[in-house]
C-alpha cells in the first residue's frame, strides 16, 4: 500500500505516515501484571518535554520518508537521554535512513520499498540491537538499547499516565481518523479528540512526552499536541487496530523504583526482561530509598 502524503497548509511543505499493522502479534509483557494496589497515585500533571525541546522538533525525514515508526523511536530517544540529565541525543538522516532499513527494509534510492514498519518490529529490534542501525555505533558509544517494553491498556487512562510517569515515554501506532489530517495540524497545540472511524490508509506512530487533566501530550513531525483520552481509547486500542506501549531503558527502572518503590513488582519485571533476551540484572537496579 503506497504511504499517505498530507499537504501542511501553513509551509506547504509534505509529511508522511507510515505505521503498519504487525504481521503477526508477538509475544510482549503487560504493564498491568506488575502493578499491585501499593502504588502511589501518579501526579496530575507530567511533563518530560523541555529537557527533549530539540530532540523532539525534529520530523527525522518523516516529511519524505513513511518511517513515522523510527522518528518516533527517535523521539522517545531524544526524551530519554535529555531527561538523563545531558544533552538529548539527536540523529542525524545517515542514522535515520540506516535504521529505517534495518527496520522497514528501506533501501535508499528505491522509492518501491518505502512501505513504512510497524512498532512491535521496531521494539523487537530496539531490545535486541538498540536504537541506532547496524555497525554503527562508535566504541564505547551508547547504543540507546533499552532493557525491554511494556504493552499498556488504552482503555485505562490511569495506566498509561503511571506508564508516562514512571517510564518517561509512551509509544502509540494508530490508524488515524480522517479528520486528524484533513487539514493537517499546522503549528503545536493542536488537540486530537475522538471524530470518525479509524482510516487503514492512515497509520501512524506518533511518541507521548507529558500528560495533564485533558490527555496526553504526543510529538509528531516536530510539533506537540493533546491527544485526549477518549481519543486514546477510540485509536490506541487492539480494537481499532491500534498498538500503545512504553520503552524501559536499564537507567529508567532505577528511577522508576525512586518514585514507586512500593506498589510495582520490579524484581519480576527485571527476571521476566531477561528471560525474554533482556540485559537487565540486579546490579543495574538501585535499591528503593527509605520512605
Amino acid at each position: 500500500m503506497p504511504i499517505k502524503t498530507i499537504p501542511h497548509p501553513a509551509t506547504k511543505r509534505s509529511f508522511r505516515l507510515g505505521r503498519t499493522r504487525p504481521v503477526a502479534r508477538c509475544p510482549r509483557l503487560s504493564l498491568s501484571n506488575y502493578l499491585t494496589r501499593k502504588l502511589p497515585e501518579p501526579p496530575a500533571a507530567c511533563d518530560y518535554i523541555k529537557p527533549a525541546a530539540t530532540a523532539l522538533a525534529e520530523v527525522y525525514e518523516n516529511d519524505t520518508l513513511g518511517d513515522c515508526v523510527i522518528a518516533g523511536m527517535a523521539h522517545v530517544v531524544g526524551v530519554l537521554t535529555g531527561n538523563a540529565g545531558g544533552s538529548p541525543f539527536l540523529y542525524n538522516n545517515k542514522q535515520i535512513i540506516g535504521l529505517y532499513s534495518a527496520i522497514g527494509g528501506y533501501v535508499p534510492g528505491d522509492p518501491s520499498t518505502d512501505r513504512g514498519c510497524d512498532e512491535q518490529t521496531a521494539l523487537n529490534y530496539w531490545e535486541n540491537n538498540g536504537a541506532m542501525p547496524p555497525n554503527s555505533t562508535p566504541a564505547g558509544g551508547d547504543s540507546h538499547r533499552i532493557a525491554g517494553w511494556l504493552a499498556v491498556n488504552g482503555a485505562d487512562p490511569s495506566e498509561f499516565r503511571i506508564a508516562l510517569w514512571l517510564f518517561e515515554n509512551l509509544y502509540f501506532g494508530m490508524e488515524l481518523p480522517d479528520a486528524w489530517i484533513s487539514p493537517m495540524p499546522s503549528a503545536s497545540g493542536f488537540t486530537w479528540n475522538a471524530a470518525g472511524p479509524p482510516d487503514p490508509d492512515n497509520g501512524h506512530c506518533v511518541a507521548g512526552v507529558a500528560y495533564n487533566s485533558h490527555g496526553v501530550v504526543i510529538d509528531t513531525w516536530g510539533m506537540t499536541g493533546t491527544i485526549t483520552d477518549a481519543a486514546i481509547a477510540k485509536y490506541a486500542t487492539r480494537g481499532a487496530n491500534g498498538e500503545l506501549y512504553t520503552v524501559v531503558s536499564q537507567d529508567g527502572i532505577n528511577k522508576a523504583t525512586e518514585k514507586a518503590p512500593a506498589g510495582f513488582d520490579w524484581s519480576q519485571l527485571v527476571a521476566d526482561f531477561d528471560s525474554m533476551g533482556g540485559s537487565v540484572s540486579a546490579q543495574h537496579v538501585k535499591p528503593a530509598s527509605p520512605r
